[in-house]
């Protein structure tokens, strides 16, 4: 039993809580962080793409000691059809630079050691903890949890909430409404290991360099999707993600596209012969600016994926979610080193220094294009994938037809898929979604 009263409790030891967990405790707080896994990361086998910058303004010298994969020098983009993918890369050497600007990292183990930063700083830790519900004092105000070791509260100035986009805390307790099905999507991820000379070999790489591949258009089969492969030092991370809505008004079974993703023509010789140690599945927040909940109340605070950041255009998520809990941190360690209580006016400070970061000012930027790229799912995701792989078939395919009719043929080929209207109300709804 804990009877101590904490500055703040953190619940949650993923990216955000952690950052948030970080900052207050490096600056003298007094801090509990609470984690239902057996310890962090324990829920997460996969691997990601983790931005240099966000953490350094938390850990300067993370590269130190940090468990890093490669550092990303290639980009690639893929428009895919069932046979074929239409894409560009990008490719600089400039990326071989003392300090790279990211990398892929394993979450178990990346979300281990960030844990055992936030130790060194001073926070109290316990993992295998489940926090049941949020206390309040008889005005309301949150001021503090219980959890399933005891029934007595803990005791906080201020609770912040970094439990994932499909905690049932906030919501339960009604600060923030369950996300609806067309804001989130259901992600599964493999791990296939290969040794790091064949990665290597296979995507142009060497030392520690790493490729990202990025792919959209058939294999999501209609739904709003996005599919992609990270190279790790002796693994990769290959997976899709689609709408939970989407799931559930078809019959598509998410391992299902999987599969087919696999075993598609670009994607197979890339993992052939590689070794399948690892299969996870779990919620991306995809809402974007407008489905970003109340941020703050008397006592409390919600960070990361529960507070709904991440940012589907750019497929940046922990980024957002370091930089939102460094915020969440900074603004509480301002009240709280003034003297002021934690209440909503004075933690209304969080969303105001969020909003003048790069994490609202992007979503804002992108605010129509979840519904945009949701109701318009079956045009993007299939119908102009084909028609692309057309176009560049009949542009390289070289068999004795001239040149002239090839074009026509391409041009009444998207005429007659989308009519000459379609073609331009589409191009007018993406570019006001865009800009």
């Amino acid at each position: 039993m804990i009877e101590e009263k904490f500055d703040a409790i953190v619940i949650g030891a993923g990216m955000s809580g952690n950052a948030a967990a970080y900052t207050m405790a490096s600056r003298g707080m007094k801090v509990l962080q609470l984690e239902r896994g057996e310890y962090p990361g324990s829920k997460n086998v996969q691997g990601a793409i983790m931005y240099a910058d966000m953490l350094e303004k938390i850990i300067p010298d993370f590269r130190e000691d940090a468990p890093l994969e490669r550092h990303a020098v290639e980009q690639r983009f893929w428009m895919m059809d069932d046979t074929s993918h239409t894409g560009m890369h990008y490719r600089s050497d400039d990326f071989n630079e003392a300090m790279p600007n990211r990398y892929t990292i394993i979450r178990a183990q990346f979300d281990k050691w960030f844990s055992r930063k936030v130790r060194e700083a001073g926070a109290t830790v316990l993992c295998e903890t489940t926090v049941t519900e949020l206390a309040h004092d008889t005005k309301g105000k949150v001021i503090g949890v219980r959890t399933d070791r005891a029934g007595d509260v803990i005791f906080a100035d201020v609770v912040v909430l970094a439990e994932g986009v499909n905690g049932l805390l906030g919501t339960r307790a009604g600060l923030r409404e369950m996300p609806k099905p067309e804001t989130v999507a259901l992600a599964v991820k493999e791990m296939h290991f290969l040794p790091e000379e064949v990665i290597g070999e296979r995507f142009g790489l060497k030392g520690n360099e790493g490729c990202v591949i990025e792919a959209a258009g058939t294999i999501s089969r209609g739904m709003t999707g996005l599919a992609f492969l990270y190279t790790n030092r002796e693994s990769i991370s290959l997976g899709i993600g689609c709408l939970v809505s989407d799931f559930a008004s078809t019959t598509e079974s998410p391992y299902a596209l999987l599969d087919a993703f696999k075993r598609h023509p670009s994607v197979r010789p890339l993992i052939a012969g590689s070794e399948v140690k690892e299969y996870t599945a779990h919620l991306i927040p995809e809402g974007g600016y407008k489905a970003i909940p109340q941020l703050f109340g008397d006592g409390w605070v919600v960070v990361g994926d529960a507070a709904q950041l991440n940012n589907a255009v750019h497929r940046e998520g922990s980024n957002l979610a370091m930089t939102s809990g460094r915020i969440a941190g900074e603004a509480i360690f301002q009240i709280n080193s003034r003297g002021d209580p934690m209440t909503k006016e004075n933690l209304a400070l969080y969303k105001t220094m969020l909003d003048n970061s790069f994490v609202v000012k992007d979503l804002m930027k992108y605010k129509d294009m979840p519904v945009l790229l949701h109701t318009h799912s079956r045009h993007f995701f299939m119908t102009y994938p084909q028609l692309m792989s057309l176009a560049a078939q009949n542009f390289m395919r070289v068999d004795g037809t001239p040149k002239i009719e090839k074009e026509k043929a391409t041009t009444a080929a998207f005429i007659k898929a989308r009519s000459r209207w379609g073609l331009v109300s589409d191009a007018v709804r993406l570019a006001f979604a865009w800009r």
